[in-house]
């Protein structure tokens, strides 16, 4: 009887195989829950914006209309941009004024782009770019 001295072509063809099931199902996932961590860094930041917007209506009677975050960043205790994959903005497009503010964690890593922008506001009102509310949506995930 000969002695068995490796393996075959078929066998290594089939360990092959497995390993790149095994990848093309473990690469999205933990892609996936990247993300959701990276975005938890942007809900953070949204939040802490906020409550500085409440605290400047509070002692000054009206939120912060520098779209620049210059006050709220330097006064009020806002991170600077970048916060993590994302940037903090006051957006053009929303309400902004001594009564009412809307603002936006917008990523700018390619990524983190497929994530999308998410938003609060004075209201407290949590949305993301699809414009699912919280509690679904990714203020949820």
């Amino acid at each position: 009887m000969k002695a068995n001295r490796g393996i075959t072509l078929i066998e290594l063809l089939v360990v092959i195989i497995i390993v790149g099931i095994l990848a093309a199902i473990a690469i999205p996932v933990y892609t996936s829950y990247m993300q959701q961590g990276r975005r938890a860094d942007a809900k953070t930041a949204l939040q802490q914006l906020a409550a500085a917007q409440e605290m400047r209506r509070a002692e000054k009677g009206g939120y912060s209309t520098d779209q620049t975050l210059k006050e709220l960043v330097t006064t009020w205790g806002v991170q600077s941009n970048p916060v993590g994959d994302y940037n903090l903005e006051l957006p053009a497009g929303f309400a902004l004024n001594a009564n009412s503010f809307t603002a936006e964690a917008v990523p700018f890593t390619t990524r983190q782009m497929s994530d999308g922008s998410l938003f609060i506001n004075n209201l407290g009102q949590k949305w993301d770019a699809n414009g699912v509310y919280y509690p679904k949506g990714k203020w949820a995930q």
